[in-house]
């Protein structure tokens, strides 16, 4: 065997899974058609960011006089923001080749294909073709953009979230399709430079997978910040043989007509199964995706897959933990297998979206007899002394038992804030343990402990 394991696929699932089995002994080999890090780094989860950034810096100066600063004539830079965002990805991509060269992981250049339960045929950008053989093959191939039969993506005018990080000027108007965290994103970035945005969800409420509380209010800054929110409303047909796209929408009221230079669909991924020679080796796929057991072993022994090509949510960081889950049973370790129920989501607007764990109606709709405790960013010094007082922290427990069911917060940092209650609920923390945990002041954090607080009744500031 060339290889003790070859991970087909080098995004958050599989470069993790290549660097964990290195660790344990394993000698590994990646094989990835385009560059290191996958969508992740270089086209989804962190170029984001780095605009999402940019966006906020603008906000910001726009806003200095309210903080006492005075600044003059500010506009934002459409094409440097993006060369920015294309700049942060090439340095994470090549901070995966450092981690490679430091772990002794072999990037193999290529379109990966199984030839058998051991060996992968791998097609270089010249055509010529390595087959490369291994005792374990994980397949990590993760997902592109998803395309609706009524709203084909042309790359021009119709477009997925791949060009719309790489647009080569700012449109004047964008009509998005899908509220998820990747459509919510891209409508509030391209708001805050200016863009007129309208923004389409099928579904009762944006960011729907949300407790319905913070949807609303995510919602509500949406639309006070010039975004056309509509809910309930599907995209019948885009025309896009004018100057600019014709968008039909049907909603309550009718069928509706809204013009924008660019529409960018939203509207979630699907997996990248095709030509991986799923057949030729008899893996079996479910609805889409490939059937797993906990530690992500398929039906062929010897070949396994982790990410968004199997049953779970499509998060890189869900992606990452079962890499390291599958690699550790490989290497004849006992690795607990991951807890789908403990996942945190985070959306990267402003305000900021986190959440784990149930919201208010699937905690009642399981049955459960509940307490919640809200404390809203209106109380906190903090995020007043910061000017940033939109939000709360919504926190559900068990009234029987004191365990927190489910975490839902809007505001700022409130991605960075989550991990505590991740790690509260792995570690069966109560509300009371919550409450006498002493948060440090002032911090946004603080309203953990108050909206644990305001649950039994012992909340101080509100």
């Amino acid at each position: 065997m060339n290889f003790d394991l070859i991970v087909i696929g080098s995004g958050p699932g599989g470069y993790v899974a290549a660097i964990r089995a290195s660790q344990l002994g394993l000698k590994v080999g990646v094989v990835e058609k385009e560059n290191l890090g996958g969508i992740c780094l270089n086209w989804g989860c962190i170029p984001t960011k780095a605009l999402l950034k940019s966006a906020q810096v603008f906000e910001y100066a726009s806003h200095a006089a309210e903080y006492g600063v005075v600044v003059a004539d500010v506009k934002p830079d459409f094409e440097k923001m993006i060369a920015r965002s294309r700049g942060v990805a090439d340095a994470m991509s090549k901070g995966i080749q450092f981690l490679f060269k430091k772990n002794k992981v072999e990037a193999i250049s290529g379109f990966g294909k199984l030839k058998d339960n051991h060996t992968v045929s791998v097609t270089a950008a010249d055509g010529t073709t390595t087959d490369y053989t291994a005792s374990h093959i994980i397949l990590a191939t993760g997902a592109r953009s998803r395309e609706l039969p009524n709203l084909k993506q042309d790359g021009v005018k119709v477009i997925g979230y791949r060009q719309a990080l790489s647009l080569p000027k700012q449109p004047k108007s964008m009509v998005v399709v899908g509220s998820g965290a990747i459509g919510s994103e891209f409508a509030y970035f391209y708001n805050a430079v200016g863009t007129k945005v309208t923004l389409v969800e099928f579904l009762p409420n944006i960011v729907p997978l949300e407790d319905e509380e913070v949807s609303k209010t995510l919602e509500r800054s949406f639309k006070k910040n010039g975004i056309a929110v509509m809910t309930n409303s599907t995209v019948e047909s885009v025309d896009t043989s004018g100057e600019l796209c014709k968008v039909k929408i049907q909603t309550k009221k009718g069928l509706e007509e809204v013009e924008a230079e660019i529409v960018l669909s939203a509207v979630g991924v699907s997996t990248n199964l095709e030509g991986i020679g799923l057949e030729t080796v008899g893996v079996e796929v479910e609805k889409g995706k490939i059937k797993v057991d906990d530690y992500y072993k398929t039906n062929i022994e010897g070949i396994y897959a982790i990410g968004d090509i199997v049953h779970g949510p499509a998060l890189a960081h869900v992606a990452s933990a079962e890499g390291i889950v599958c690699v550790e049973k490989i290497a004849g370790q006992n690795p607990h297998p991951v807890n789908y129920k403990n996942i945190p989501g985070c959306t990267y607007t402003t305000p900021e979206v986190a959440s784990v764990g149930l919201s208010e109606k699937a905690a009642v709709e399981a049955g459960y007899e509940i307490k919640v405790g809200k404390f809203p960013f209106t109380a906190s010094g903090k995020a007043t002394a910061a000017g940033a007082r939109d939000g709360f922290v919504k926190l559900i427990f068990d009234a029987k038992y004191g365990e927190l069911l489910g975490a839902h917060m809007i505001g700022a940092n409130v991605t960075e804030m989550i991990a505590e209650l991740v790690v509260a609920r792995n570690l069966e923390t109560t509300g009371h343990e919550l409450i006498k945990s002493i948060h440090p002041h002032p911090t946004m954090s603080e309203a953990i402990m108050e909206a644990a607080a305001a649950a039994y009744g012992e909340v101080i500031h509100i």
